[in-house]
C-alpha cells in the first residue's frame, strides 16, 4: 500500500502543492547532470517520503544515503547534501569534505538548505575552510501534506525555541507556509490568533501581504474563509494528557511517523525473527479512516464485527449455492480482508499497554488533576513516581499537568519535588528543570490559579462521556473536552468577542483581523459571512484553516473531524501544524543533560 497519502478527497487541492514541492526537488536533480549521491538529513527523509517515491529519484541519478558521522561511501564524482538550516549538520558536512580532500578523492560538492539558507550556517561552512568548494542553494519545502486535511511544516523544536530560547524563526518559517498557500488558493480574508507567537505569525503574515502581495483578481474568490492561529502555550493541558483515540494511542505508545508506525515483524503476523515492519496510515487505508478517531474501546468492538461478519459470510459461502453475482461481492469483500488483520494484529498488540495497572492508574491521576479538586492526592502521587525512578518523561507530564492546572505550585511544595527530582534522576537534569520553568511549565505559584473558572466556563470536563455514539468532542479523552478544540468552536460559532473574559485568562494576546484584498462577508460573526460566502463556487462547505504553533495530537486532530462532521457545521476544516506532537515528544525537547 502507497506510503503517499491519497490527496483527492482533500477540500483544497492539496494535490497540486505536493506536485509543486516534488517538481522542485526533480528540477534540482536534473541540473546536476550525470550519476550524483544524495545525501539526506535523516530528519528530512520521512518528510521526502511523503511527496516522492525514492525510485522516482533513482531515475534521476541519484543514489541515495542518510547524511551520518560516516564518511560517504559512493562512486559519484558528485556528492548533493540536502539539509535544515542546522549548525551540527554543516560541522558533519565540513568533516565529511575535509576526509574526502585528505584521501585525495576529486568530487563537486552541493549543498541545499530546506526551506532557506541561513546565514549563520555559510559562517560556519566558511570557518570550516570548504565553503568555496560548496555550490549552494535552497529547496524551499515551508509545507507538506500528510493526509487530506492536515498539513504539517515539519518544525521540530518550534515551541521550545520560541518559549526558551527566544528564537522566532520558526514563526516566520510559518508564515511563509501560510503566503505560500495564499499565493494558491487566494488571500484568508479573516484571521483569529490566540497566544503571543501566534499574534506575531499574524503580523508577519500580514507584513508579507504588503511587501509580496498576492493579487486577489489573480487567485479569484479566496478558497479559505478564516485562519484560526492557536499557540500551544495556550492550552498545555491536552497534550500532556494521555489520547484514547486509535491513531492518538498508536502515536502515544508506538510513535506515528510521517504516517507510519514502526513494529515487530512477528506483532503484524509475519515470522522473521527481529524484522521491524512499517505500516502505513493514512486515509487511503478505508479502514482506517473509518476507525481512526474512534475512541479505543469502540475500535475494538467495530473490529470484531467486521471480523464476525466475514466469518458468517465464508460460512454461508462453504454451505450453500452462491449465484455468480453472490460471489463476486464475497470476493470484494475479501480484498478488505488484509486491512482487518492488519488493525486486528495493531489493536491486539496496543491492548498489551492499554490493559496495565499503570496505565489505568495514569489515566486516573490525570482526570484527577484535570479535576483540580484534590491536590494532596496528586502531590503524593507525583512524590512517589519521584521516589520509585518512574521514567523521567511519564514523571515530567504529570509534574507539568499539575503545575499548569493549580498555576504553579506553593514554593515549598515547588522546591521539595524539584529536590526530590534531581536527587532521583541526577544533578545534570538542572538544565531541564530550568528550561521547564522558563517556559513557565514547572514554576512556582504567583498568584491564585483560574484553571476551574475556564474549566467550568467552557464545560471541559463533562460527565458521563457517550464514547460509543459520541454528541461531545469529549469522548477522545474520556470526559475531557480539549481546551484548544473548545476555543476553536467559540471562535468558529460566533468569533472572539463573547469569549473576551475567559481569553484574557489564558497566556498571551488575542486579535481579529478582516484584511482587504477580498470584499463581501462581515467580520464580527463569521456566521453572516456563512451568508455571503454560503459555499464556495462549486457547492462545496466554505474552508476554515486551524493552525496549531507548537505542534498538535491526533486526538485533537480527531476532535476537529468530529465537528467538521457535525450537523448543521457550516465549514469544512484542514489543520496546519507545525509538527504532530503527544506529551513524550513535546516535553522531550527541554529535557538535557548537563555537562
Amino acid at each position: 500500500m502507497a506510503q503517499i497519502p491519497n490527496l483527492d478527497n482533500a477540500p483544497i487541492n492539496l494535490t497540486s502543492i505536493r506536485d509543486q514541492s516534488q517538481k522542485e526537488l526533480l528540477t534540482i536533480l536534473k541540473n546536476i547532470r550525470g550519476k550524483k549521491c544524495l545525501a539526506i538529513d535523516p530528519k528530512l527523509g520521512g518528510s521526502l517520503s511523503l511527496i516522492v517515491q525514492s525510485s522516482l529519484l533513482k531515475e534521476h541519478g541519484a543514489e541515495l544515503r542518510h547524511l551520518t558521522a560516516e564518511p560517504i561511501q559512493t562512486d559519484c564524482t558528485k556528492v548533493v547534501y540536502l539539509v535544515h538550516s542546522q549548525l551540527d549538520l554543516m560541522k558533519l558536512i565540513s568533516s565529511q569534505i575535509r576526509d574526502d580532500t585528505s584521501k585525495g578523492l576529486q568530487r563537486e560538492y552541493f549543498v541545499y538548505f530546506v526551506p532557506r539558507r541561513t546565514v549563520v550556517c555559510e559562517k560556519i561552512l566558511e570557518e570550516e575552510k570548504v565553503y568555496d568548494l560548496l555550490t549552494i542553494g535552497e529547496y524551499p519545502l515551508y509545507l507538506m501534506p500528510i493526509d487530506e486535511d492536515v498539513i504539517s511544516f515539519e518544525l521540530d523544536l518550534a515551541y521550545k525555541d520560541h518559549l526558551v530560547d527566544g528564537d522566532t524563526t520558526s514563526l516566520w518559517h510559518i508564515a511563509k507556509a501560510l503566503h505560500k498557500l495564499e499565493s494558491t488558493f487566494g488571500v484568508i480574508p479573516n484571521i483569529r490568533a490566540k497566544g503571543k507567537a501566534s499574534a506575531r505569525v499574524a503580523d508577519i503574515l500580514n507584513r508579507m501581504q504588503i511587501e509580496e502581495p498576492v493579487n486577489a483578481s489573480d487567485a479569484g474568490m479566496p478558497e479559505i474563509n478564516t485562519l484560526i492561529l492557536l499557540d500551544r502555550e495556550v492550552d498545555m493541558i491536552t497534550p500532556l494528557c494521555s489520547q484514547l483515540t486509535y491513531e492518538g494511542l498508536l502515536d502515544e505508545f508506538l510513535g506515528v511517523n510521517n504516517g507510519a508506525v514502526e513494529v515487530d515483524s512477528s506483532i503484524m503476523g509475519v515470522q522473521q525473527e527481529g524484522k521491524k515492519m512499517k505500516v502505513p496510515l493514512n486515509s487511503t487505508d478505508k479502514l482506517f479512516k473509518e476507525i481512526r478517531d474512534l475512541n479505543f474501546e469502540v475500535v475494538v468492538q467495530v473490529l470484531r464485527q467486521k471480523a464476525t461478519s466475514m466469518k458468517q459470510d465464508y460460512t454461508e459461502m462453504t454451505t450453500t449455492n452462491q449465484t455468480v453475482s453472490e460471489l463476486k461481492d464475497f470476493v470484494k469483500k475479501l480484498n478488505s480482508l488484509p486491512e482487518i488483520t492488519r488493525h486486528i494484529n495493531l489493536a491486539q498488540h496496543l491492548s498489551t499497554f492499554t490493559s496495565k495497572p499503570s496505565f489505568l492508574g495514569r489515566l486516573d491521576m490525570e482526570h484527577t488533576i484535570v479535576e483540580a479538586e484534590s491536590y494532596d492526592i496528586c502531590f503524593e502521587y507525583i512524590e512517589e513516581m519521584i521516589h520509585k525512578q518512574e521514567p523521567l518523561v511519564n514523571v515530567l507530564r504529570l509534574l507539568i499537568l499539575f503545575s499548569i492546572t493549580n498555576s504553579g505550585l506553593p514554593k515549598r511544595n515547588f522546591d521539595y519535588l524539584r529536590r526530590e527530582l534531581l536527587h532521583s534522576y541526577g544533578f545534570e537534569h538542572m538544565a531541564t528543570l530550568n528550561n521547564l520553568e522558563k517556559a513557565g511549565l514547572f514554576r512556582k505559584q504567583e498568584t491564585k490559579g483560574n484553571w476551574i473558572t475556564i474549566k467550568r466556563a467552557l464545560q471541559l470536563v463533562v460527565e458521563d462521556t457517550d464514547t460509543a455514539n459520541p454528541n461531545d468532542i469529549s469522548y477522545v479523552f474520556s470526559g475531557y473536552a480539549p481546551l484548544s478544540i473548545r476555543l476553536v468552536q467559540h471562535a468558529i460559532r460566533s468569533g472572539w468577542r463573547p469569549l473576551e473574559d475567559i481569553l484574557k485568562l489564558l497566556p498571551g494576546p488575542h486579535t481579529e483581523t478582516k484584511r482587504s484584498g477580498y470584499v463581501g462577508g462581515s467580520y464580527d460573526n463569521i456566521s453572516s459571512s456563512v451568508l455571503n460566502l454560503a459555499k464556495v463556487g462549486d457547492g462545496r462547505r466554505s474552508l476554515v484553516l486551524v493552525v496549531f504553533v507548537g505542534g498538535v495530537t491526533f486526538a485533537e486532530i480527531a476532535a476537529l473531524r468530529f465537528l467538521s462532521s457535525q450537523e448543521g457545521m457550516a465549514y469544512d476544516l484542514i489543520i496546519g501544524t507545525t509538527k504532530i506532537i503527544n506529551g513524550q515528544t513535546l516535553i522531550e525537547p527541554f529535557v538535557e543533560k548537563l555537562g
